[in-house]
């Protein structure tokens, strides 16, 4: 037991492929922490597997060597060759710019950038420019003219929001700095409304026919208000290099734009915009290697409450095979009513000059829709938020609509009334250490017990919830939290009264993505590479099996009150433990008792 966390039972496979690392991401100082820990895996046993995978021990083969200079030098020398044959077959590559035809036109890709079997194609139209009369209404599929080619070398615009001040934090570390303000946008990007696109990497365009790669689809996080798809953090190219899996990245509305709580309209147009990339994937994935029969959705933050509400509202035609959620679900914050929603639409309209709720709505929504991006933005960046002890919630958000979004999760989950496809979802271990440098912004200051309240109703235990009625419902279902603490990924230390930033909110995705290097510029510890590698290979074995891919690196299905949560990177070690729930969920009020306090969420 360490900081009222326990190791639990180990698990014993690293990964079904023993693919060379990417060491140039490396520290050269990484074997530390390999003679301060202990081998790797000496004590497990191997698991039974299908003939699907090619499935590693964790037993270390070096472990009977003298010492971890000796073994870092041969694992160096392994490495090393095997980079050269992986170079070697990339010889033979096709040609450097993939053709795909779409229904957006013939696509024109290009390498990704330090790939050498990996192609990105980015920027690819999939709804029609939502301005003017398609301001605020939901998506309209695009349909390329004939003979349309589009060269997919750029990121297509951001769609509009009011980008946070860059923050001025007086704690940062010189890498936190910069991970905090690119995840919060900070990168000057363009905008515009014309913003309905996505972006593609797959691996090797001579494997385009073969159509049976799972893909990803991701819905980025920021409280549905911050861009995404074009921060470093999110970029597909080492996990489709890695796995030969197929990564997708949405751009859809924010903010008012896709949450404006127009009266008369079809509400949540962002969500729509979610569902309307998903069907284009399905129509168009198979001339990019993938499998539209094994599209699986996931996401961060507002992204995987996204893909919770995605498994509501289309528990009929889900399209997708499975779903994962890091920190966020249904239940981690509350959506707007929609009486609220139009009051904030209608701030908006008084603002600019359009009249308000005493107005013809029809006319005031035209006007709106008439006025300059510019100016909306402006008008509603200072519409007022509802009162609340901590971190305000964002304003345009998602609302009660009863079609994409609902207002009785809680008799829904009991009810299973949500698709029954197979869910891996989970959470980091200190989600707060990401929104107490938003809380110093806002002039706001809680104790220590407060953020972990915070932690517990907003993360943890929506994660229980939305875990366990799947497991009830007896959809198969994983639950993981992530544990690790990586030096050059910190964003500020320790004080007297308060921890580091921990495993911070959003930290997962530098192992999931495997960017921690581009993002901050320092190398990865061993330990740290081996980590991001085994979340690749995890999530890649649940695309590729949804069902039961996951068994091959020993999880248990999720169940309450047994050993079933799966602990990744405790005390910075790539190796997983398995541990009882209930070690986290202890605290955990009735489902239906639960206020992701303190404030109104956590987005």
């Amino acid at each position: 037991m360490k900081d009222g966390f326990q190791k639990g039972t180990l698990i014993n496979v690293l990964g079904p492929k023993a693919e060379p690392m990417d060491r140039s991401r490396m520290s050269s100082s990484s074997a530390k922490r390999d003679s301060q820990s202990g081998r790797l895996g000496s004590e497990r046993k191997h698991p039974s597997h299908n003939s699907s995978f090619a499935v590693a021990s964790l037993r270390d083969p070096l472990q009977e060597l003298p010492s971890s200079t000796t073994r870092m030098t041969i694992y160096a020398t392994v490495a090393t060759a095997l980079l050269l044959l992986s170079a070697l077959r990339s010889v033979v590559a096709t040609h450097e710019h993939p053709e795909v035809n779409s229904t957006s036109g013939l696509i024109v890709g290009h390498r990704a950038q330090n790939r050498t079997k990996t192609f990105e194609f980015l920027g690819i139209k999939y709804g029609q420019a939502p301005v003017e009369s398609l301001r605020f209404a939901a998506p309209i599929r695009y349909v390329a003219p004939a003979g349309t080619v589009y060269n997919a070398s750029s990121w297509h615009a951001n769609c509009p929001a009011n980008i946070p001040p860059e923050s001025k934090y007086p704690n940062f570390t010189g890498e936190g700095f910069a991970i905090y303000n690119q995840f919060t946008a900070h990168l000057g990007d363009p905008q515009s409304e014309d913003c309905l696109a996505l972006n593609i990497w797959t691996k090797t365009a001579s494997d385009v026919g073969a159509s049976n790669k799972p893909v990803f689809v991701f819905f980025h996080g920021g409280r549905f208000t911050i861009p995404g798809p074009h921060s470093p953090f999110y970029n597909g190219k080492y996990l489709a290099d890695t796995e030969d899996v197929v990564v997708v990245t949405v751009n859809y509305r924010l903010g008012i734009f896709g949450f404006p709580g127009a009266p008369g309209l079809e509400q949540n147009a962002g969500l729509r915009d979610q569902r309307s990339a998903v069907e284009w994937v399905r129509d168009n994935i198979a001339g990019f290697g993938g499998d539209c029969e094994r599209i699986i959705i996931l996401g961060q933050s507002a992204g995987a409450s996204s893909v919770d509400y995605y498994a509501y509202a289309h528990q009929d035609d889900p399209i997708v095979a499975g779903l994962i959620s890091h920190s966020g679900t249904a239940f981690s914050f509350i959506p707007n009513d929609v009486s609220y929603s139009q009051s904030l639409f209608y701030n908006v309209s008084a603002t600019l000059g359009c009249g308000d709720s005493t107005a013809d709505s029809a006319v005031v929504v035209e006007c709106v829709r008439r006025k300059n991006t510019t100016d909306v933005l402006a008008a509603a960046r200072f519409a007022p938020a509802l009162p609340t002890t901590a971190l305000a919630q964002a304003t345009f958000h998602p609302t009660v609509d009863n079609v994409t979004v609902f207002s009785d999760y809680v008799p829904l989950a009991k009810s299973g009334a949500f698709a029954k496809i197979p869910y891996l979802a989970g959470n980091c271990n200190y989600e707060a250490g990401f929104y107490r440098v938003g809380a110093y912004a806002a002039n706001i200051t809680l104790t220590p017990a407060q953020w972990q309240l915070f932690n517990q109703r907003a993360f943890t235990c929506p994660t229980k919830y939305a875990t366990d009625a799947r497991a009830q419902h007896g959809v198969p279902t994983w639950r993981y939290r992530y544990m690790a603490d990586w030096k050059n990924l910190r964003l500020y230390p320790a004080s007297r009264d308060y921890p580091d930033s921990g495993t911070y909110h959003g930290s997962d995705m530098d192992m999931l993505f495997g960017t921690a290097y581009d993002v901050t510029g320092r190398r990865n510890s061993l330990q740290e590479e081996l980590t991001s590698r085994y979340f690749m290979g995890a999530w890649a074995a649940f695309g590729r099996d949804p069902t039961a891919g996951l068994e091959v690196y020993g999880w248990p299905m999720s169940r309450s009150n047994t050993s079933s949560l799966v602990q990744l990177a405790y005390d910075n070690q790539a190796i997983p433990s398995i541990v009882s729930p209930d070690l986290y969920d202890s605290s955990c009020p009735p489902v239906d008792e639960n206020n992701p306090l303190p404030g109104r969420g956590a987005f």
